[in-house]
């Protein structure tokens, strides 16, 4: 009955557009109030508990980092280097924006960061060139996908608390990921300009220009180096790693490029700042959720109809990426990570899986969901960058997501892509 109470609560909340974090929250409250055995301390302290973790403080850096690199001129100089090396063939332009997203989640860690950032320059950019901007937006939003593929990533760092695995073991995993989403995309941009004729980019490639480009992107491409590097060679951990993400990317935006003046630095704070206070509050209260089902037995229930419905470890696993799918198209991905790991975890684990496998199947599955409406984060801020309304970006995305989904399966079913 409680479990009920708390699925139809959520639900209504959420069909009336109450933010998902209070949707969760409220909820929960309603949940333990008719309950008789909950005490409304349950949810105070799990809002506490829940976010009382060292791992978790490399989220709210991540977020300012990216905040950082975003306002700092960097999206611009990993654009330029990366269409030194693109630009000249069929679809460069394009290929360059996947390219260039690659970079940039490689030092934010966010989809939503990692669109706003490439977007706003590259969108105007690829238009006065020519390109569609249903396509050019599309291109953008499911780049941005990779945000949370590539890491550093902050879903995979949710993942790694809620689950206890290891966050840099997910790290690495991620890499092959992201780097195929991202090459299948790059091949898709260069299909769609072949079939419509756009033409190239006529700047010609010299040593002179490519001396200048790379100067020019060099400490930003150093950015994920220092991460990644730092983290696998033992020198400090994620959550250091994200601290220095921050320091690095003050100086370099601030010093270095100057495109970051320090009367801006406070608004780059504030809005960091506003960000990881959603985050946090969904982190809280999806916690608390999980939780409440936990102590119903929920989990145990779902796992068992599940895995009722076949023993085929292959048939569970397509029951689980489209169970994941439908959930990504309405749920926020952090949520439905901290909710879903103690439900899937178990049948995941039943059937073989390694646990970093099973993680980024569920971020994957999860990301991909950025670019599915109802909810569909990233088209929100495509949206927002290019003036295009939800349906049309959507459109448009179609064969990039059905794309998307074959990556998807591979993953799933070739493990040895992201575990050798």
């Amino acid at each position: 009955m409680v479990a009920l109470v708390l699925f139809v609560s959520f639900i209504f909340l959420m069909l009336i557009r109450v933010p998902i974090g209070i949707s969760l929250g409220l909820a929960c409250l309603i949940a333990i109030l008719s309950s008789g055995t909950i005490s409304p301390i349950f949810l105070a302290q799990n809002l506490i508990t829940s976010t009382d973790s060292f791992p978790l403080m490399a989220v709210p850096f991540f977020i300012l980092a990216g905040e950082i690199m975003a306002q700092g001129g960097i999206s611009k100089r990993l654009f330029n280097f990366a269409r030194l090396f693109v630009g000249n063939i069929t679809g460069g332009l394009g290929i360059a924006v996947v390219l260039t997203s690659m970079l940039f989640a490689a030092i934010s860690g966010s989809g939503p960061a990692t669109v706003a950032a490439v977007g706003g320059m590259a969108i105007p950019m690829l238009v006065a060139e020519g390109y569609d901007k249903k396509f050019v937006t599309a291109l953008v939003a499911c780049a941005g996908t990779l945000g949370v593929i590539i890491p550093p990533s902050i879903p995979m760092v949710i993942y790694g608390v809620s689950s206890g695995t290891s966050i840099g073991d997910l790290f690495l995993a991620g890499i092959v990921p992201g780097i195929l989403m991202g090459f299948a995309l790059a091949i898709y941009a260069y299909v769609y300009a072949k079939v419509n004729k756009y033409e190239a980019d006529t700047t010609k490639f010299t040593g002179k220009l490519a001396f200048s480009r790379t100067k020019e992107a060099f400490w930003s491409l150093l950015i994920p180096v220092i991460i990644l590097g730092g983290i696998y060679g033992g020198i400090f951990t994620p959550t250091e790693a994200a601290i220095v993400a921050v320091v690095y990317g003050l100086i370099i935006a601030t010093c270095v490029y100057r495109e970051l003046p320090f009367s801006k630095i406070y608004r780059v704070f504030v809005q960091s700042a506003l960000t990881t206070g959603v985050i946090l509050i969904i982190t809280g209260t999806a916690t608390t959720f999980g939780r409440i089902l936990a102590l119903e037995r929920i989990p145990d229930t779902i796992g068992a109809s599940i895995t009722n419905i076949s023993e085929n470890p292959i048939i569970l696993l397509l029951i689980i990426n489209l169970f994941l799918l439908i959930i990504g198209t309405f749920m926020d991905t952090l949520a439905a990570i901290i909710i879903l790991t103690p439900i899937l975890y178990p049948i995941a684990m039943s059937i073989g899986l390694d646990p970093v496998h099973f993680g980024i199947i569920l971020v994957v599955n999860l990301a991909i969901g950025f670019i599915t409406p109802p909810l569909g984060g990233i088209l929100f801020v495509a949206s927002g960058v290019s003036g295009l309304s939800i349906a049309q970006i959507s459109k448009a995305a179609i064969p990039m997501f059905l794309i998307m989904v074959v990556i998807l399966l591979v993953i799933s079913f070739v493990p040895a892509v992201l575990l050798f």
